[in-house]
C-alpha cells in the first residue's frame, strides 16, 4: 500500500465510574412510628410518588388543638376590639381617663398578636401532618427501605431510603498530571488538533466490551489536582433514557474529536517487532526491500498510528515479509480479497511483497505501487492474487455499480470489507475506458458544518485514490459535491461515500 498522511483520529481512553446525576436521600422530617411502605424496593419511582406513610393520629390531634387555640384567640381579639370601640368615644368626652384608653388599646393589640401566634401553630401542625406522607423528590431508581414498618423514626435514624436519577448519568474519570501536560504540549506544537471549544464527544465501553449506544459531553473539570492521587477529575454526562447504566459501574471512557494532522495509519500486520523496537518493510525506488525503524503511537481501530519513520507516498509492504532481507528485489502484488488490510488513508490498495530475482519486474512493481507508470510496453506489475484468473473482463452487475462505502465515526480510513467492491469497480473502469463514475462523500449529524464538509471530502478522496490504485484513470473519476453533506438514514448509513455511474 502507498502511505499517505491524513488527519488520524485520536481516541484517548480512561477508566471511569458512573454516578447518578442527582442522588437524593429520603428522610423523615418528623418523629413518630413508620406505619407503611407503599413502594416496591428497587423500582423506578416518579417525582411526587408516595414512598412511606407515618402514623398520622398524633399530628391530626395536634392540628385540632392548634385550630382550637386559634379560635380562642380570635374570640379574645373580638372582645378586645369591642371594648376599645366603647372606650374611645368616652375618653374623647373625658368620661374615662387616658389610662383606660391605653389599657383598651394594649389589650386589643395583645389579642391580635395572640391570633397571629395561633395561626403559626396551625401552619406548623399542618406541615407536620403533611410530612407523615413521604414522597419521592425526583424521578429515578429507588433503593431498599432502611427501616421497616412499625419502627420508631426520630432524628437519629431519619434516613429511610434514597432515590437516584438515571437520566442523564454522570461518568467521573481522572487524568494524570503527565497526561494533561503531554496533551497541552502536543496541542501547542500542532501535532494534536482538538475540536472547537474542547467539545469532545464521550463514548463509554461497558465491562463486557460492548459500546454503550449513547454519547455524551464533558460537563465539569475540577479546579485543582487531587493532593492524594495527583490526578485531575473530569466529569461527563451520558443520556440514559433506557436506564441501562446504573450508579457505581466501572467503564472505559473514550474522548472522541481529536485528530493528529499529517499522520500515517498502517495495518497492524505491517509492523514488526525486533530487538531495537518496531520496524516496517518498504519498497525503495529501485524496487528493493528496505527495513526501517518506526515509532508507533496508539491504535486507530485495528491499525497502528505511526508517529515517526515514514514519509508520504512510500510503498509499504503489508504481507509476505518472512522471506525478505534488506536489498532483496521484490514484486508488488495487489490484494483485493475481503481480508485485505484497511489503508491508512486514501490509497486503500494493499500489497504483498514476494522475493524475486531480477530487478526489472521488481522495478515495475515498485513503480506501479508508487503511482508511477511502468515503461511503455511493459506488462502491468500489479497482478491478481495467486491462483486468480485474468482480471481484464468487467465484473458482472455493471462493475459492482452503484457502490456504497461505509466509514467509522470521524474516520477516513477505508474499511477492509469494502476493498473487494472497490476493486470490482476499478477493474470495470480499467476494462471500459469510456465508463465514468461520480464519487460523493457524506457524514453523519455529528460535528460542525465546516468540519463535516472537510471530512466528507477526505472520505471521497480515499475512495478516489483506491480506484486509481486499482487501475482506473483520473478522467474516469468525477468528484461530485452533495446537495447536503449530511447523509440520509441513520448515523451508520450517513457515514458513507456513494459511487454511481456518471454520463
Amino acid at each position: 500500500m502507498v502511505v499517505v498522511p491524513q488527519d488520524a483520529p485520536v481516541t484517548p481512553e480512561f477508566v471511569g465510574q458512573t454516578e447518578s446525576s442527582q442522588q437524593v436521600e429520603v428522610r423523615a422530617r418528623v418523629s413518630g412510628f413508620l406505619e407503611k411502605r407503599v413502594y416496591t424496593e428497587g423500582a423506578t419511582v416518579k417525582a411526587g410518588q408516595t414512598l412511606f406513610i407515618m402514623d398520622r393520629k398524633p399530628f391530626e390531634a395536634a392540628l385540632q388543638a392548634a385550630n382550637a387555640e386559634l379560635a380562642q384567640q380570635q374570640a379574645r381579639l373580638a372582645v378586645a376590639r369591642q371594648n376599645l370601640a366603647r372606650v374611645k368615644p368616652l375618653a374623647a368626652q373625658n368620661a374615662l381617663s387616658q389610662k383606660d384608653l391605653d389599657d383598651a388599646v394594649g389589650q386589643e393589640q395583645t389579642a391580635a398578636a395572640s391570633v397571629e401566634a395561633a395561626k403559626a401553630k396551625v401552619t406548623d401542625a399542618q406541615l407536620n401532618l403533611g410530612y407523615c406522607t413521604i414522597a419521592a423528590p425526583v424521578t429515578g431508581l429507588s433503593s431498599f427501605a432502611k427501616l421497616q414498618e412499625g419502627s420508631y423514626v426520630d432524628v437519629s435514624n431519619s434516613l429511610l431510603t434514597y432515590v437516584a436519577k438515571l437520566d442523564p448519568m454522570r461518568v467521573n474519570f481522572s487524568l494524570s498530571e503527565n497526561e494533561v501536560l503531554r496533551f497541552r504540549e502536543e496541542r501547542t506544537r500542532g501535532v494534536l488538533k482538538t475540536p472547537p471549544a474542547e467539545a469532545f464527544e464521550v463514548e463509554i465501553v461497558l465491562a463486557d466490551g460492548s459500546v454503550f449506544p449513547g454519547r455524551g459531553r464533558l460537563t465539569f473539570s475540577d479546579a485543582a489536582y487531587s493532593q492524594d492521587t495527583g490526578t485531575f477529575l473530569v466529569r461527563a454526562e451520558i443520556p440514559n433514557k433506557e436506564g441501562v447504566l446504573r450508579p457505581g459501574q466501572f467503564v472505559r471512557v473514550r474522548l472522541i474529536g481529536a485528530t493528529r494532522p499529517g499522520s500515517f495509519v498502517i495495518p497492524q500486520r505491517a509492523v514488526m517487532q525486533g530487538p531495537r523496537g518496531a520496524y516496517v518493510w518498504l519498497v525503495d525506488k529501485e524496487g528493493k526491500a528496505e527495513q526501517r525503524a518506526v515509532v508507533t503511537g496508539g491504535w486507530v481501530g485495528d491499525d497502528w498510528l505511526i508517529q515517526n519513520g515514514l514519509r508520504a507516498n512510500e510503498a509499504l509492504i503489508v504481507d509476505g515479509t518472512l522471506k525478505l532481507a534488506p536489498g532483496v528485489p521484490v514484486k508488488a502484488i495487489k490484494t483485493i480479497a475481503p481480508g485485505a488490510p484497511s489503508a491508512a488513508s486514501a490509497p486503500a490498495a494493499a500489497a504483498a511483497a514476494q522475493a524475486k530475482s531480477g530487478s526489472g519486474e521488481a522495478l515495475k512493481g515498485a513503480e506501479a505501487l508508487m503511482g508511477q507508470p511502468p515503461p511503455a510496453g511493459a506488462a502491468p506489475a500489479v497482478a491478481a492474487p495467486a491462483g486468480a484468473g485474468p482480471s481484464g473482463a468487467a465484473p458482472s452487475g455493471a462493475g459492482g455499480l452503484p457502490a456504497r462505502v461505509s466509514f467509522a465515526t470521524a474516520s477516513t480510513v477505508l474499511p477492509v470489507a469494502d476493498a473487494k467492491r472497490l476493486a470490482q469497480v476499478a477493474n470495470h473502469l480499467a476494462a471500459n475506458p469510456q465508463a465514468r463514475v461520480a464519487i460523493t462523500g457524506y457524514t453523519d449529524r455529528r460535528g460542525g458544518s465546516t468540519a463535516n464538509v472537510e471530512l466528507a471530502k477526505q472520505r471521497a478522496q480515499s475512495v478516489r485514490s483506491a480506484l486509481l490504485v486499482g487501475g482506473a484513470r483520473e478522467e474516469q473519476l468525477v468528484m461530485q459535491a452533495p446537495a447536503s453533506v449530511t447523509g440520509s438514514g441513520s448515523d451508520d448509513e450517513a457515514r458513507r461515500v456513494d459511487v454511481v455511474a456518471a454520463p
